[in-house]
Parts: structure tokens; sequence; C-alpha cells
């Protein structure tokens, strides 16, 4: 295998694609598919002309995606936006391409990425944010898993736990991102806690459920973010946050607990307060202490450190955001959040927006923006 030629050659098959029509991200995807299957067919039986072929290969590849983006975009438009409650009958083939994509040749993170791209439909960008990297840093990291499953034997499926993962990763961006996404990983999470019995199967179709009656009250009529505190909780499906309630005790029953089990736990306890200001704050800190002992992450770190603001005061919040990199996506909103809490309200002006700036979607930039607003208004006056 020349893999020298290969590489001299991907630029022009790059550029060919796009004159025919195809735009840059999907050419580029075609192309690199196309590569690898050259590493796969050519040492048995190498073309005559080798940029020929990659041309055909590249060009089939872009066009079998386009079709397959648009039969699963007509596939979206014929399903309520509200997953059906209870068990799913239908059973068809995607739960398994999640197993076969999270092959045991593949790191957990690159099988998770692999995935998410090739059977989630998630850009490259969605994923590089969920995972908190740049952008051209997962575009190399979804190359390798190309590469590397390029000549493997897909029957060695892979973890209950990296298939968990990537379907939590793509019910998250359904929810708050670009992709509604959310129903399917719903539908998909009821089929795999129906055919396996695990409890963290169970922990995160509780967490779904949860998480997903809340949706309609999350943004107003104009398309604003409601944070949970505003939220009208009569908007709220009781249905779904009993069923996953159900679920849930079940699950932590058999005292097994999980990541997804505990973030749950935290999703029911917000579910079953009334109001607000009736929020057991201090069992979800306890809650948030043991999703830290399980998985150390800075995300957890960050969203413990509101809740202790709630529990212990805003005071008590901020110690703990302290300890924490300042970089962190929504450390500066959080930030501005416990600085208002605590009184200081032309630092929380400041941050708030400082961290419209860095807002990942346009929704949150324009409500911290309004914050922002609200607090420097509140000042003049």
């Amino acid at each position: 295998m020349n893999e020298a030629l290969l590489r001299s050659l991907t630029p022009s098959v790059l550029g060919i694609l796009v004159r025919r029509g195809a735009d840059f991200a999907a050419a580029e995807d075609a192309v690199q598919d196309a590569l690898v299957e050259a590493v796969r067919v050519w040492p048995a039986d190498p073309p005559r002309d080798a940029k020929g072929w990659l041309v055909t290969v590249a060009w089939r590849k872009f066009l079998d995606q386009t079709r397959s983006d648009s039969a699963r975009r007509r596939r979206e438009d014929l399903v309520d936006e509200e997953p059906t409650p209870g068990p799913t009958p239908d059973v068809d083939d995607t739960l398994q391409l999640y197993f076969l994509c999270t092959h045991p040749s593949l790191t957990p993170s690159s099988a998770v990425a692999l995935t998410l791209r090739a059977v989630g439909g998630l850009t490259t960008r969605q994923i590089a944010q969920a995972y908190l990297v740049p952008e051209a840093t997962m575009a190399q990291r979804i190359s390798r898993a190309k590469r590397t499953v390029s000549g493997v034997r897909f029957d060695q499926p892979g973890d209950v736990a990296t298939v968990l993962r990537v379907l939590y990763l793509v019910f998250n961006e359904g929810y708050s991102g670009d992709v509604d996404l959310a129903a399917e990983a719903i539908r998909l999470t009821r089929q795999l806690a129906a055919a396996i019995d695990h409890p963290e199967v169970a922990g995160l179709l509780a967490l779904m459920l949860l998480h997903h009656a809340r949706r309609t009250s999350r943004t107003a009529p104009d398309g604003s973010l409601v944070p949970l505190a505003e939220q009208d909780r009569r908007r709220w499906d009781t249905a779904s946050i009993a069923e996953g309630v159900g679920i849930l005790q079940a699950a932590l029953a058999r005292d097994r607990l999980g990541e997804f089990q505990a973030q749950a736990a935290i999703a029911a306890l917000h579910a079953d307060a009334p109001t607000a200001e009736e929020t057991d704050w201090v069992q979800i800190v306890e809650w948030y202490d043991e999703l830290t002992r399980l998985t150390d992450s800075p995300v957890v770190r960050l969203n413990r450190a509101v809740a202790v603001g709630e529990a212990d005061g805003p005071r008590a919040g901020l110690a703990a955001l302290a300890a924490l990199d300042d970089t962190l996506p929504r450390h500066t909103a959080v930030a501005a959040y416990l600085h208002e809490r605590d009184g200081d309200l032309a630092a929380a002006a400041r941050l708030y927006s400082e961290a419209a700036h860095k807002a990942p979607n346009l929704a949150e930039r324009d409500y911290l923006t309004r914050q922002a607003a609200r607090l420097n208004a509140g000042r003049g006056r």
C-alpha cells in the first residue's frame, strides 16, 4: 500500500467532489471513507487508475451518505416529538449498529466519537462540543477511528457502557443542541432496557425521561431560555416523571450504583419539588458527592458548586468553584450567578457579560446578556 500516493491524491480528489456539488465537510468525510476502502482493497487488487478509483468510490460514498441523511430526516419527520410511553415493540437495526461501531479495537472515546458521527448523525463540531475539545482534534480522532476499523471484522460488538455513553451524548445533543435526537435516543434506550437487565441501562432511561419531561417548559414562546428555577412546573409531563422515578427506584434497589443512576436521582429530586424554593438541595449535594466519586468529572464538580451554593449559601458555592479550572465551560456563568446571590451585583453583571461571549449557543448567549443588562439597569437606578 503506497500511503504517500494516497496522501498526494487526497487534495485533488477532495477538490473534484466539491466542484461536483458536495459541500466541503461532506466531501471530506466521503474522501476519508474512500481512503479507508483503498487501504482495505488495494493490497489485493490495486487499481490501474488510482485517482479515478478514489474519485468514483468517494463520490459513491457521498451519494450514499446524502441518501442516508435524507432518509433519516424523513424518518424523524414521521416520528412525534414526544416518545411513546412504555415498551417499544418496533425494533430496527439501529441499536445493533451502535454496538458494532463501539468495536473492541477502538478506545472508548474513539468508539463513541465514531458512532456519534456514523450512526447518530451528529456533526464533528457537535461531537467536539460534547467532548469539550477543538473541532480539529475531534476530526483527527474520528479519522483515526475509521482507519483502525478499516481492516477488522465487525463480529465483536462493543460493551454496554460505551453504547450507553453514546446514547447519553446523542440525547444531550438532541435535548439542547441543533439536532432533535432526544426522542430517538429514548426509543433506543427503551429497546436496550428491554433486551438487557442492567441497572445503568435503567438509570439512563430514567434520566432521559426525567429530563425530557421538562422539555416544553425550557423555552419561552419567543424561543428564549427559561432556567429550571423559573420554569412553569405545571407544564412538566407528570406521566414521564412518574415512569422515570419508578424505573430509577427499581434500579437503585439493586444496590449497584452507577453514574447514570446518580444523575437520575438528582433529576428526580428536582422533579419532586413542587416549587424551586422547596428543592432538597442538601440531598442533591449528597448525590453530587456520589457522582463525583464515580466520575471525578470537572463538569460534575461545577454543577456541585451550584448545589452547594443553594444548600449552604453563595459563599460556600464560590469556595467550591474556586477549586475548579476557570476555563471550564459555563464556569463564568456559574460565578456570575453565585456573585449575584452573594449581593455583589457589579461583579455579577461583569461576569454575566463575559459568560455571554463564551456561550456555546445563541439561546444561552441571549439569556446571559439579558441577565447582565438586568443587573446593570438595576444599578443605574
